[in-house]
C-alpha cells in the first residue's frame, strides 16, 4: 500500500491550535501508512517533544492570526496592519505556498484554521479539511479596525469555502461559512501518568502533599503584577514552568520548575495539568479541553475583547469546573475565593474527548475517498 502524506497547516497563535492538532497527527501515526508535513510557525521544540512519530516541518506563519502584548492583552492596532498586509497580498501567497510545497506530493491538506490552507489545495487540485472551534473572519468580522473591512473578511471566507469539509470542535463560532461541516468532540491531551506520578517527579521541587494550583498563561506569561504575596495560599504549592511565569516566578510561594524536565517525555505538561488541584488561566480552547479531558478545575482570568472568550465563559461550566477571576485580583494575588469556588463549583458529566481519533478517522476517509477517485498527484 502506499504511503499518503498529509499536510497540517496549523495558525501559529498561542499553543492551542498546534496542541489540538499534534493530538490529530498522532493518532494518524499509531495507524501507519501516512507521511506528515507540518506547515506552522508554531514553536519547534513544542512540536518535537509532543509528536510521536517523524514529521517534515516547514516553519514560518501561515496566518497572521491576532499580535498579542502578553498572554491577555492583545494589540490591536498591529494585529489590524498585519491581517490587511497579509490578505493584500493574499494571491502571492498562494503562490508562494504552492511552490513551497513543490516536490512534496500532498495528498491532503488539513487546515486549523488558516483560509491559506484551502486554497492551496484547491490550487493543487488536492482534498482539504478544516478542523476548528472559530474562524478567523468570525474573529476579525467584529475586531475594532477591522469590522467593516468588507474586502478582507470576503477573501478570507471565499478561502474557508473552498475546504472539501469541516469538522467544528466544541466551543464553536463562525464554523457555518463550510459547506460541508460535521462536528467532533473534544480534541485534547491526556495524561499518560496518575496524578501521585507525577506529584512523584516534582518533589525535588514541591511538596506533593499540598494541593496544586499550575499557573498556564501560554508562552506568553503572566501579565505585571503588582504584589508580593499570596494571601490565603500558604498552604498550597502554586506551580508554573519557567516558559509561563513571567512575573509571577518572583512571588514568595511560587514554584518554577524548568521546562527542560518536559524534554526526556516522564513528564507531559498535561500530566501537570492531571496532577494540579486547580489551573489557574486565560481562557483557551487548549486548557479547557484539558482540564475537561482530565477533570481539573479551572480558574479563569479575562483575556480582553476576544470574540471567542464569549463562546468559551458561556459554554465552560458544561465541561469543567470553574469559576472567574478579576484582572484585577490576578494583579494583586486574591485568589484564594475563585479557587475555592472552582473546586466546589458543580462536577459536570465527563465530556466526550476523543475527537482526535475521530479526526483521524475522517481524514484517512478522505484519502481512501480522494484514491479512488483520482490517481495520486504526482511530485510537484
Amino acid at each position: 500500500m502506499a504511503v499518503l502524506t498529509v499536510a497540517f497547516f496549523i495558525s501559529g497563535h498561542g499553543f492551542g491550535h498546534a496542541s489540538r492538532e499534534v493530538e490529530v497527527v498522532n493518532a494518524l501515526l499509531a495507524g501507519g501508512g501516512v507521511d506528515i508535513v507540518l506547515r506552522t510557525s508554531a514553536d519547534a521544540g513544542l512540536l518535537a517533544r509532543t509528536v510521536r512519530g517523524p514529521y517534515r516541518l516547514l516553519p514560518g506563519p501561515c496566518d497572521p492570526g491576532i499580535v498579542q502584548r502578553d498572554s491577555v492583552t492583545h494589540d490591536d492596532a498591529a494585529s489590524v496592519a498585519a491581517v490587511r498586509e497579509f490578505y493584500g497580498d493574499f494571491d502571492r501567497h498562494v503562490d508562494d505556498e504552492a511552490r513551497r510545497l513543490t516536490g512534496v506530493a500532498v495528498d491532503l491538506v488539513v487546515g486549523d484554521i488558516p483560509p491559506l490552507a484551502f486554497v492551496v489545495a484547491s490550487t493543487l487540485g488536492i482534498p482539504s479539511l478544516a478542523i476548528a472551534n472559530f474562524t478567523w473572519d468570525w474573529i476579525y468580522e467584529t475586531m475594532p479596525g477591522l469590522e467593516h473591512d468588507s474586502t478582507t473578511i470576503a477573501t478570507i471566507r471565499g478561502a474557508y469555502r473552498q475546504a472539501t469539509r469541516a469538522l467544528a470542535l466544541p466551543f464553536a463560532g463562525g464554523m457555518d461559512v463550510f459547506p460541508r461541516c460535521g462536528t467532533l468532540p473534544l480534541v485534547a491531551r491526556h495524561a499518560t501518568l496518575t496524578a501521585d506520578e507525577t506529584r512523584a517527579h516534582l518533589r525535588p521541587y514541591v511538596d506533593a502533599a499540598r494541593p496544586i494550583a499550575l499557573l498556564s498563561f501560554g508562552g506568553y506569561g503572566l501579565p505585571a503584577l503588582t504584589i508580593d504575596r499570596l494571601p490565603g495560599l500558604t498552604d498550597w504549592t502554586i506551580l508554573s514552568t519557567d516558559r509561563t511565569a513571567g512575573d509571577a516566578r518572583a512571588l514568595p510561594g511560587v514554584i518554577t520548575i524548568p521546562e527542560s524536565m518536559f524534554l526526556t517525555g516522564a513528564v507531559r505538561y498535561e500530566d501537570l495539568v492531571a496532577a494540579a488541584d486547580v489551573v489557574i488561566t486565560k481562557p483557551g480552547y487548549g486548557i479547557i479541553a484539558e482540564c475537561a479531558a482530565n477533570d481539573t478545575a479551572l480558574v479563569y482570568t479575562s483575556r480582553g475583547a476576544f470574540r471567542e472568550y464569549d463562546v468559551l465563559v458561556e459554554e465552560m461550566p458544561n465541561y469543567v469546573r470553574c469559576a472567574f477571576l478579576a484582572p484585577d485580583d490576578l494583579r494583586r494575588g486574591r485568589w484564594r475565593e475563585a479557587i475555592d469556588r472552582a473546586r466546589h463549583a458543580p462536577r459536570p458529566s465527563r465530556p466526550r474527548a476523543d475527537g482526535a481519533a475521530v479526526a483521524a478517522g475522517v481524514i484517512r476517509e478522505m484519502l481512501a475517498d480522494a484514491a479512488r477517485s483520482t490517481p495520486r498527484p504526482a511530485a510537484r
